[in-house]
């Protein structure tokens, strides 16, 4: 996955009503309907969109020890643009065509306000963190999303089925099955079948 061989499209779409774009037992990404959504494409088909609308991120990273639970769930309101990269084929359904006002909605002068500012988000992601080096990631199989946090970096959530691995400015929480790893400023807890360590820092 190298940036040079991804593009993005020319064609800026909206979602024609609100969506769930990751679910599982662990959390859940939405968007709003009239989220703004353009496509980035490598070998001319899709393999993931620039989002940028009202969404909310809800993630459990809460780790059941036998010293009670440490940590707490991830609730993050997705105002900025976001990157989701996986299969979306069944995005393409619930897409519309936009207007100069859908833009303006979004605190853009016109459509290529949207496109430089996605093209910015693009540059970031691929160029500055190493993406190819996830050459096991399977857009069938699996999803790279990637959020602005508040010191202009990404927090990055891979998720390919029961696998889950979230970083974030502040922790790291990896989770597979009945295994789970969350490291915190605090602490790195490790729980594995129901039995647990803790590393007080």
């Amino acid at each position: 996955m190298i940036w040079q061989n991804y593009q993005l499209d020319n064609t800026v779409s909206k979602t024609s009503e609100a969506m769930t774009l990751w679910q599982t037992e662990k959390g859940i990404i939405e968007i709003s309907k009239n989220t703004l959504g353009i496509p980035i494409k490598l070998d001319d088909k899709e393999r993931g969109y620039i989002f940028h609308g009202n969404g909310k991120l809800l993630l459990d990273t809460i780790v059941e020890t036998e010293e009670g639970a440490i940590g707490k769930p991830v609730e993050k309101e997705l105002n900025e643009p976001f990157l989701m990269m996986g299969d979306t084929e069944e995005m393409q359904k619930h897409l519309t065509k936009t207007s100069e006002e859908d833009f303006a909605k979004m605190g853009y002068q016109n459509q290529q306000e949207f496109v430089d500012r996605a093209e910015d988000f693009c540059d970031q992601f691929f160029k500055k963190r190493g993406v190819h080096n996830h050459q096991c990631f399977d857009e069938h199989r699996g999803f790279i999303f990637a959020f602005q946090n508040e010191i202009s970096k990404l927090d990055i959530l891979v998720a390919k089925g029961s696998k889950l691995v979230y970083k974030a400015m502040d922790m790291v929480f990896v989770s597979n099955e009945n295994k789970v790893v969350l490291k915190s400023p605090n602490e790195v807890v490790c729980l594995s079948n129901g039995k647990s360590v803790i590393i007080k820092k």
